[in-house]
C-alpha cells in the first residue's frame, strides 16, 4: 500500500535541437512495481498524444518545450500537469495542459466523474461555482455567457481544492491564457464521492 509521496525523478528526452526540450517525471522506488509501471506507461502515453498534437514529429517544428508540475503528492493521491508548448510559425506559439490524478495504491486513473457520487449534478454545482468566479473576477468570456462545464472537464487537485481548468481559447481570448478555478474540497462535501481522492484529501483538513 502507497500512502506516502512518491519519488519522482525528472528525465530530459534526447533530441538534435536545442530548440525541442522534453523533460517528463518517472516514478520510482515504489513498493508495487506493476502499479510503478503502469503510472509510469500512462504518463508516457499521454506525454507522447500530447507531443504528435503539438508537432514533435513535424519538420515545421520551430521550437518545442515539454515539462511538468506535480500539483498533489499525498495520501495516496498523485496529481500532475503535463505541459507542452510549441511553435512552428506565426504570431505565437500554442501550449496545451493534460493533467493525470491517481490514485497511488491502486493505480487507478481518476476522471472527473469518478470524484463524486453517482447521481450527483456535479456539472451544474461546478458550473454554479465558476459562473460566480467568472463573474466577481470579471473574465473576458469568448461566447458569453458561460453555461457550463464538460463532464470531462480538465482538472487537478491541490492539497484541499479542485482545480478546474480551461485550454486556451476554451472560454477565454489568448491574452488570458489559462482560466483556472480552484474550488474548497470543503464546498463540494455534500457531492464528493466517500473513499475518492476527494473525501481523502479533506478527511485532513
Amino acid at each position: 500500500m502507497q500512502d506516502f509521496p512518491l519519488l519522482i525523478q525528472t528525465k530530459k528526452l534526447p533530441h538534435a535541437s536545442s530548440k525541442v526540450k522534453v523533460y517528463y517525471p518517472v516514478i520510482t522506488q515504489m513498493g508495487d512495481a506493476i502499479i510503478q509501471r503502469k503510472l509510469n506507461s500512462t504518463i508516457i502515453h499521454t506525454l507522447n498524444e500530447l507531443l504528435v498534437e503539438q508537432n514533435f514529429y513535424a519538420k515545421e517544428l520551430v521550437e518545442l518545450l515539454a515539462s511538468f508540475e506535480i500539483k498533489n503528492n499525498q495520501r495516496g493521491i498523485l496529481s500532475l500537469n503535463l505541459i507542452v508548448y510549441s511553435f512552428t510559425g506565426g504570431a505565437h506559439g500554442m501550449t496545451i495542459i493534460k493533467s493525470l490524478t491517481f490514485d497511488t495504491k491502486t493505480g487507478k486513473q481518476y476522471e472527473l466523474n469518478d470524484l463524486f457520487k453517482p447521481g450527483s449534478d456535479y456539472v451544474k454545482k461546478l458550473s454554479d461555482i465558476i459562473r460566480e468566479d467568472i463573474k466577481k473576477w470579471d473574465v473576458q468570456l469568448l461566447y458569453p455567457p458561460f453555461k457550463e462545464i464538460r463532464p470531462d472537464q480538465d482538472f487537478y487537485i491541490a492539497d484541499t481544492s479542485l482545480v478546474i481548468y480551461f485550454q486556451l481559447y476554451e472560454i477565454t481570448p489568448y491574452v488570458w491564457g489559462f482560466p483556472y478555478f480552484p474550488i474548497p474540497i470543503l464546498d463540494l462535501a455534500d457531492i464528493i464521492q466517500p473513499q475518492g481522492p476527494l473525501d481523502r484529501m479533506m478527511s485532513f483538513t
